[in-house]
């Protein structure tokens, strides 16, 4: 476990050359996967998903076959998402992947000082990442990842380049695993304005257990850990929790919450479901559908679906 502790100071080390400010581009923020985003988030520690290359690429090494995962995203006010991954082993050389996320925005009606319209525009943004885990020595491994960023508004453009580090380490006789990301480092290429803005570096520190005889995978991740807050333990509000039901070898149900969200969608005295999420995944011979149902409250409501390939046995 010591071993951890310092690969997580090592991981916390850019913190002091790029600055804690909350950034641009916040769709990188999104959990476009149906099985992370049930969980909501809390995924940093997970296992066996080709989409660990956005929350963690060290816990890439845990993949046991080549696994593809397709994603759709329906926002609020017909906003469309969605992500593409990939990740495959390569023996003395470890776990590749690569994957896109992006989000549409849809038509925006242009008008002038006066409202009178005059055509329409658009708005979307897009990212393409690669990572690499790899297994350091039994049961800890190291990752990386870079990424490209473009987004687009009527005809301006903004890009750009930014990577990511990540630790993973188990504890096979406790049925625990610990991970640590640092994602988003690196800067503007070009902007909107004159002056580059930052993009939302994200230091996320969870662990995942399996308790003894009970077929379920728990987790609590803390994100945002990289941000200034007026006291200490304000630093552990943007914290996610996660269950992972083992029903059968074909399905799993999952709940998850995030403090968050549950704070920020508060209206009035009373937040109501906004927070809670909740998903399940069938697995139906080497394909698995994912379904997440995330609420915000009386704004509304996200539901994403994904479908995921195993090229070999999923058990």
């Amino acid at each position: 476990m010591n071993r951890f502790c310092w690969s997580l100071i090592i991981l916390t080390v850019p913190l002091l050359l790029f600055g804690q400010e909350k950034g641009t581009y916040d769709f990188l923020r999104l959990d476009m996967n149906a099985r992370a985003a049930a969980l909501n988030g809390s995924f940093v520690s997970m296992t066996d998903d080709p989409n660990l290359l956005f929350y963690n690429p060290a816990a890439l090494t845990s993949l046991e076959y080549p696994r593809a995962s397709v994603s759709f995203l329906k926002h609020l006010l017909d906003v469309n998402a969605g992500a593409i991954s990939y990740a495959q082993s390569y023996e003395d050389w470890g776990t590749f992947a690569a994957g896109i996320r992006f989000i549409d925005y849809g038509s925006f009606d242009r008008t002038d000082e006066s409202m009178n319209v005059f055509g329409t525009f658009g708005a979307r943004e897009l990212s393409f990442s690669v990572g690499w885990g790899y297994v350091v020595e039994e049961n800890l491994s190291a990752g990386a990842a870079l990424e490209g960023i473009y987004s687009s508004i009527a005809g301006y453009r903004s890009a750009a380049a930014a990577g990511g580090l990540g630790v993973f380490y188990r504890i096979p006789s406790e049925m625990i695993s610990v991970g640590a990301s640092l994602l988003h480092i690196g800067t503007q290429l070009n902007s909107y304005a004159e002056t580059p803005e930052p993009l939302p570096l994200d230091l996320t520190v969870g662990i995942t257990k399996r308790p003894e005889h009970l077929p379920v995978f728990l987790n609590l991740n803390f994100h945002k850990l990289n941000e200034s807050h007026d006291s200490f333990l304000d630093r552990f509000t943007s914290f996610t929790v996660g269950a992972e039901f083992l029903m059968s070898e074909s399905l799993r149900l999952r709940i998850g919450f995030d403090n968050e969200k549950k704070r920020e969608l508060k209206l009035g005295t009373s937040a109501g479901l906004a927070g809670f999420s909740l998903g399940g995944g069938l697995l139906i011979g080497d394909y698995v559908f994912d379904y997440s149902f995330n609420s915000y409250g009386k704004i509304g409501a996200l539901h994403r679906i994904s479908l995921g390939m195993a090229f070999g046995d999923f058990r």
